[in-house]
């Protein structure tokens, strides 16, 4: 068994053959006193102690609330050997705040990394604070294997500086627990894009339904992606799973069946307590028997509630884990799944594909969104902003000639009638860097709360957006591109980061000029995996 002052690294940890276990602490809000020990502290320390606790992850001012910096207690927790894992999101740095903070870690000696785009700010000081997502989690993770590689920078004199390679085990998270196809396949091809620029293990967010966990598995064969999984185990109570039930805390999913199973259980004389114990210790022997590297345990305030859960997990029979993950599936009624359920096992066919599914590519319904504003602008699109093609060569042309040769009015004039269609058209907020092709012709800045342009949070439930105020504007674009046979390829490529310096001019001449993001060099990459959906090699029959 693994000990505190193991020199294995957590990525050697995920890469052998052991399954370790890893937990969760959740920073506080205020400082703690000088004179009494925090009880936060206490946890991570009792955690660190314990053989079998691999690593502790610290989260990153979860919920949207504002709370006590994640490297803050891992410099406490540093000196007791343990691995570490630190949260880093989007929602309330910049990119050079989040470029800021990853060299803040990396001088501390803190290299693992998991890279979230996050919640939306729910609270803050006289008001809910003001969200940032300058980057989300595609684009954050691309920043880190840039840094890996060594980030190349410009200098005040012009010359470009290749900056000290860091050695940052990036990590992803991806969300199973959609209920309908046009939620969940959009999370999956993100995950593919996820470790195209450089993921290199993957945690899912939070359910309940065994089924779901091992899809991602699936998925990940499916498209020839060798990651580590780890399993993610939060110990409910009531509470908690009333809000996970009524999509308070976003991307955690309690179904109706299961939360009365919770009602039930908490009427007992304990409060559910030893129920509650038993399915988070029959998930992690789920994840073991399905091969994940790994098991985290989250939602536990006492040491000895760790090692009791544990205990419990690791005093299972062998096989003992295919009963329980028949009996921990817990979806929404009607819940889309990718692969067609195996009999024997009650998990996934690694084999098959979701017949209707498979059916629904070749005759795809046309959905409310396929609007004859969008078949215009895909027309549009294909006749004026494909690049070398048809209408493009001479637009180039012409804004060229515009630029070079100082017509400062007329380029305003077309920017007017730019910004004014588009606008009307699709809700322009003028960024001079535009998305829309990447989005299905809907404006992430308009459409979108977290400005998401490399594919969905995983805030969002039965389609709705995590603040629940609109449809998720991926879910849309999803229903659009699948009309036109382009579902599969919706997130390919690397990752799309715009420019704010061009917020206000014309996106027209940037694109034709080669000034916004469809025209950046991109930075090396890993091997990119097989297009995102598309047939392998041997293809499953469906």
């Amino acid at each position: 068994m693994l000990t505190p002052n193991s020199q294995l690294s957590f990525s050697e940890m995920l890469a052998g053959e052991r399954f370790v276990y890893g937990a969760e602490l959740v920073t506080t809000r205020g400082m703690p006193e000088p004179d009494h020990p925090s009880k936060l502290v206490e946890l991570g320390e009792a955690l660190a102690a314990d053989s079998r606790i691999a690593w502790v992850s610290i989260t990153d001012n979860p919920g949207g609330n504002p709370m006590i910096p994640a490297d803050w207690l891992a410099n406490i927790l540093k000196p007791r050997g343990t691995q570490l894992v630190i949260h880093l999101t989007c929602k309330d740095l910049n990119r050079n705040g989040l470029e800021s903070a990853a060299w803040r870690y990396a001088a501390e000696g803190f290299d693992n990394i998991l890279a979230l785009t996050g919640d939306y700010p729910v609270s803050g000081f006289r008001g809910q604070a003001l969200p940032v997502f300058d980057l989300d989690s595609v684009s954050l993770i691309a920043m880190l294997h840039a840094m890996n590689e060594g980030l190349e920078v410009t200098r005040p004199n012009g010359k470009t500086e290749s900056l000290p390679k860091t050695r940052f085990f990036i990590g992803c998270a991806v969300s199973p627990f959609k209920l309908q196809e046009r939620e969940l396949l959009p999370q999956y091809f993100k995950l593919a894009r996820k470790i195209q620029c450089g993921a290199q293990w993957v945690i899912p967010q939070l359910g309940y339904d065994m089924r779901k966990f091992h899809e991602i598995q699936l998925f990940l064969e499916w498209q020839n992606l060798s990651v580590p999984v780890i399993g993610n185990v939060y110990v409910l109570n009531k509470t908690v799973a009333r809000m996970f039930n009524q999509n308070k805390i976003p991307g955690c999913v309690v179904s109706d069946a299961l939360y009365a199973e919770v009602e039930k259980q908490a009427a007992g004389p304990d409060k559910g307590k030893a129920f509650f114990t038993e399915l988070a210790a029959k998930q992690l022997a789920v994840f073991k028997g399905l091969g994940f590297a790994a098991g985290y345990l989250g939602g536990v305030h006492k040491a000895e509630t760790f090692s009791q859960i544990i205990d419990l997990a690791e005093s299972f029979g062998a096989d003992d884990w295919m009963e329980f993950a028949k009996e921990i599936q817990f979806p929404k009624p009607g819940e889309f799944y990718l692969f067609e359920q195996d009999a024997q096992t009650g998990l996934g066919n690694g084999a098959r594909l979701n017949n209707s599914y498979v059916q629904s590519l070749e005759t795809p319904a046309k959905a409310a969104d396929v609007t004859l504003n969008y078949r215009l602008t895909r027309l549009v699109h294909d006749l004026a902003f494909t690049p070398g093609k048809k209408l493009f060569p001479t637009l180039q042309k012409i804004y060229g000639h515009l630029e070079q040769n100082d017509h400062p009015k007329m380029l305003r004039a077309l920017h007017g009638v730019e910004h004014a269609s588009k606008a009307l058209m699709y809700g322009c907020k003028d960024c001079g860097d535009c998305s829309l092709p990447d989005t299905g012709y809907l404006c992430p800045r308009a459409s979108c709360s977290k400005c998401g342009r490399n594919g969905p949070c995983g805030g969002s439930f039965d389609g709705r957006c995590e603040l629940n105020n609109k449809d998720c504007i991926w879910a849309r674009a999803y229903d659009r591109m699948k009309y036109f046979g382009e579902s599969k390829h919706m997130l390919e490529g690397p990752a799309v980061i715009a420019n704010p310096a061009l917020i206000s001019t014309s996106a027209w001449a940037n694109n034709f000029l080669g000034r916004d993001h469809h025209h950046v060099a991109i930075p090396s990459m890993p091997t990119p995996p097989p297009a995102a959906a598309d047939a392998p090699v041997n293809p499953p029959p469906v």
